[in-house]
């Protein structure tokens, strides 16, 4: 295992052996780009994506002059109001095998100021 990239799939799978969303609690699931930041809320006991969230969208461009961190903060803020919209209130947090630092912690943040409860 020299390579970086295996090293986070045997991270990722290591987290997702041991959670789980469901319907009333789903899987809060980020991905790290070098540019960009992603998060779905995922209900795995039906394999549905019942929400998503990118930093890509059209009405975001106009923050595009905030730095990564702080639209990743965004993004978690944006996806814990279309968890309210949809009447969830509790999340299982999914890093996918990214350090919780820097902008995997600032979407974090972001959704718990936007109400949610990990």
């Amino acid at each position: 295992m020299n390579n970086k990239r295996e090293k986070l799939q045997r991270r990722k799978k290591a987290i997702r052996s041991r959670i789980l969303g469901t319907a009333e609690r789903p899987r809060l699931q980020v991905f790290r780009s070098l540019k960009h930041v992603q998060v779905q809320l995922i209900d795995d006991t039906s394999g549905k994506t019942i929400a998503a969230e990118s930093d890509r969208k059209k009405e975001e461009k106009a923050s595009s002059k905030k730095n990564k961190t702080e639209r990743a903060f965004e993004v978690g803020q944006n996806i814990a109001k279309k968890a309210k919209e949809k009447k969830i209130k509790e999340v299982v947090f999914d890093r996918s095998g990214f350090l919780y630092h820097g902008r995997v912690k600032a979407v974090a943040d972001g959704a718990r100021k936007g109400g949610l409860k990990f």
